[in-house]
């Protein structure tokens, strides 16, 4: 379990540093480059996905603060659960923690990644692409997981 925590702090340390890093070159250098199908521009998002609970932008930091003091508790006690998804769970702490850090730093959490070709998509940042993936993750998990029992119970 021990080295399964420490992989854990390794891949959240690791991840929130980069997604830092390039948030902090956005947000301070001019990295904004226009592209045919994507385009890096910088936009800062005060509410959650697609911008959604943005008149909540004073509160959302404190609100997710508890969100992972929450989930950290869960964990603590349910050991067996973090075992089982140390890698999504690491994930969703990087980018999570990352998209908080910003919150308090920039105001709001900085995006830069903007899909453009054929339709307009919303602009997001690598922390949102790594709580994405830990979200497939832990789906194809689950179903694995499912179809294992089923054909256990056959």
């Amino acid at each position: 379990m021990k080295k399964k925590f420490n992989i854990a702090i390794i891949i959240v340390a690791i991840l929130f540093i980069i997604d830092q890093a390039v948030k902090y070159g956005f947000a301070h250098f001019d990295w904004n480059v226009e592209g045919p199908y994507m385009s890096l521009q910088l936009a800062y998002n005060y509410g959650v996905a697609f911008s959604m609970f943005s008149f909540l932008a004073e509160y959302l930091k404190y609100i997710q603060l508890v969100i992972v003091l929450g989930a950290s508790i869960y964990l603590f006690n349910n050991k067996d659960i973090f075992r089982d998804y140390y890698i999504p769970v690491a994930l969703l702490y990087a980018g999570g923690l990352s998209n908080i850090l910003d919150r308090f730093t920039y105001g709001g959490v900085v995006d830069y990644f903007y899909w453009h070709y054929g339709f307009e998509f919303a602009i997001f940042n690598l922390a949102d692409v790594i709580i994405d993936t830990a979200v497939v993750i832990i789906i194809y998990m689950q179903i694995r997981q499912s179809r294992k029992e089923k054909k256990e119970n056959k």
